[in-house]
């Protein structure tokens, strides 16, 4: 599941709560941190019934499997980013055979490498 799909079960989830108990709750971090999610799930459970909501319990039962389906879902390819940062950072180096900044002519060490800030930072 995407992290968009589970921000939108608890942005619903969000607006129950507020209508049915009052509660205010933080949907983007309710979206992206399990522990917070769980204590909505389990809070949102209890006014439900207490209240007799089963939408709650519903909407909560969503936001439970939408955080077992992203604890279960195959990890991020990290090497795969790392790679293409590396081959970037490849094809970004200067040539071997540029001169090292600081031992080129003086004449050659004034003119700039690129855009400047006209009169520098403040």
């Amino acid at each position: 599941m995407q992290d968009s799909d589970r921000l939108a079960i608890a942005a619903h989830m969000h607006v129950l709560l507020r209508r049915k108990t009052g509660r205010v709750t933080d949907t983007e971090w309710m979206a992206v941190n399990a522990d917070y999610a769980r204590e909505v799930v389990r809070f949102a459970r209890l006014r439900a019934l207490q209240d007799a909501a089963p939408e709650l319990d519903d909407w909560a039962a969503r936001l439970e499997q939408a955080w077992q389906a992203a604890a279960t879902a195959p990890a991020p390819r990290a090497p795969l980013l790392a790679q293409a940062g590396q081959t970037l950072r490849e094809r970004l180096a200067p040539p071997a055979d540029a001169p090292v900044r600081g031992s080129a002519s003086p004449a050659a060490a004034s003119a700039p490498d690129g855009p400047r800030y006209v009169g520098g930072l403040r």
